[in-house]
């Protein structure tokens, strides 16, 4: 059996991205899915940054939604279509994001760490202020207290996401070595009936790489108890949506997974894997 649902992918409404959401839903039916979920970005208070316009990921939900509205009643003999949004947390910010979930008739809700210390990952400059080790610790430490914080969402979305940019050549990043913060974060979600969003962006670049989480991380959150794994290729454009989800699908059976998850008004649904 495939993974038919990839519950992570982005659009023009995303700073980050300049695709039409036609062109992603095209791309999704020519590759057989059944079932997506767009989850553009909302990062309030998101850093300047050079490559960026000012504010990238201050949602126009209103737009958005339009859109939306307007291709899943298009394409909805070919494809179930559901309305997502990935919310950046930051403690700051907390609050509105909670209201934003609130004010929105989203299908589902991804709460992500994006910036630590309101700095990027993404770019070099934020890895040359302190150690590997110090920043992962410090990401997850952020991580809990903005789970704690922002409590209105359905998945925590990639887990280990810094590890995506860490320095070529540091091997200083294993579910391992940072277990006992993993762990916390991974019991959090178990207690509060939250889920993981199983990421294999990293994977559109590399396929023998560990997606997001790790898969060591993904095996100890079924063994803690974990049942709720939604499938994101977080594609920002058409030809990397549902990547690598083969393997995937191959790590979450591994793992002790025999469901995965799809949402509808944020009510989690199984499927068998």
């Amino acid at each position: 059996m495939s993974i038919l649902s990839d519950y992570h992918m982005h659009t023009h409404h995303s700073g980050d991205s300049t695709v039409p959401m036609e062109d992603m839903i095209k791309r999704s039916i020519e590759l057989g899915l059944t079932e997506i979920c767009f989850t553009d970005h909302l990062d309030l208070d998101y850093p300047e940054c050079y490559d960026l316009p000012a504010d990238p990921f201050n949602l126009d939900v209103r737009s958005y939604r339009s859109e939306y509205q307007k291709y899943r009643d298009i394409y909805k003999d070919k494809i179930d279509i559901r309305f997502g949004v990935e919310i950046g947390m930051q403690t700051q910010v907390a609050d509105d994001n909670l209201t934003f979930v609130k004010e929105n008739d989203f299908d589902f809700v991804i709460a992500s760490i994006h910036l630590v210390d309101k700095k990027d990952p993404y770019y070099p400059d934020f890895w040359q202020e302190d150690s590997v080790e110090n920043i992962f610790k410090r990401t997850f430490d952020a991580t809990l207290e903005n789970l704690r914080l922002f409590e209105d969402y359905d998945v925590l979305g990639h887990l280990d996401y810094v590890s995506r940019y860490v320095p070529e050549g540091d091997t200083t990043y294993s579910y391992e070595r940072f277990k006992d913060q993993i762990d916390d974060i991974l019991r959090y979600l178990i207690v509060h009936d939250k889920g993981l969003d199983f990421n294999s962006k990293v994977l559109s670049k590399d396929p023998g790489a560990d997606p997001n989480p790790c898969p060591a991380a993904l095996k100890r959150f079924r063994e803690l108890g974990g049942r709720i794994i939604t499938f994101g290729s977080d594609a920002h454009k058409p030809e990397t949506i549902a990547c690598g989800f083969d393997r995937m699908r191959q790590i979450a059976l591994e793992s002790g997974f025999t469901e995965y998850f799809t949402f509808e008004k944020r009510n989690p649904i199984p499927h068998m894997l």
